[in-house]
């Protein structure tokens, strides 16, 4: 006798339920996940598109708004520095010498502000559509139209050998700890970003300050750069100008004075 629950490739009904429930279990599964995930999204994003808000993806925009933030601590840091002074001078014990070698210490460090006549440098990226200008030169590769940082920091060097009183790159007075540093075509000075143009202003001899930037065999490579494919270049006068105290902190992080 033979039965149809026996005969091979044939099975009786509750043997097909068996086989399929855990593949109807991985389906419930599968929709649950998908619910979840949509759920987490959704909460989320709050209404927003997280997929494409360039914003949330730009590391440009979180370094500007650091950069905006150590101005304002800079700027509250100073705040605070003059009403220390100002309760100082008030009555701390000294001696007049003493207060007058504190002062002459402080306008050498670069604390104090500054007023004298001055001189001002600007240097500009060239046009992106720039052409070399002179025969026998190559077409510009797109690094020779850009400020790099060796430009800057003979600009700066330059004006010290050249007998210079105080500078300020931008908007912030330099010390012997400060470093000009660039990253791309953009100036990171004591925290802070920049972009071109430059604009680094000296107090001293004027006359002297022009002669050193003349003299230095970095710029006369730079003016190379500037007469073959553009880059900016201007100095001028300032007359009478005061350049700011800095106003940042001055601790040593990776150097301590020798006792």
């Amino acid at each position: 006798m033979s039965n149809s629950a026996d005969s091979p490739g044939t099975e009786s009904s509750p043997a097909r339920r068996r086989r399929f429930r855990p593949v109807r279990i991985l389906t419930v599964g599968v929709f649950a996940l998908a619910g979840l995930i949509f759920f987490t999204s959704f909460n989320t994003a709050k209404g927003t598109d997280i997929r494409t808000d360039a914003s949330l993806l730009k590391l440009s925009d979180l370094i500007h708004e650091r950069s905006r933030e150590n101005g304002r601590l800079d700027e509250s840091n100073g705040a605070l520095r003059r009403e220390i002074e100002a309760l100082a001078e008030r009555d701390d014990g000294s001696t007049e010498q003493e207060q007058k070698r504190l002062a002459e210490l402080e306008k050498r460090a670069g604390t104090r502000k500054l007023t004298g006549e001055a001189i001002t440098v600007t240097l500009n990226d060239a046009p992106p559509d720039a052409t070399a200008k002179l025969p026998g030169y190559p077409e510009p590769q797109p690094d020779y139209l850009v400020i790099h940082q060796q430009d800057l920091q003979a600009v700066v060097n330059a004006l010290w050998q050249g007998g210079a009183q105080g500078i300020k790159v931008m908007d912030q007075r330099l010390i012997s700890t400060s470093a000009v540093r660039c990253v791309g075509n953009t100036l990171i000075l004591q925290g802070r970003v920049y972009s071109p143009p430059y604009k680094i202003t000296a107090v001293g001899d004027p006359e002297r300050l022009k002669k050193a930037l003349a003299a230095s065999p970095a710029i006369q490579n730079y003016m190379v750069y500037v007469n073959v494919y553009g880059l900016g270049w201007k100095v001028e006068d300032n007359g009478t100008v005061t350049l700011p105290g800095y106003s940042g902190t001055v601790d040593l992080h990776y150097a301590k004075p020798v006792e």
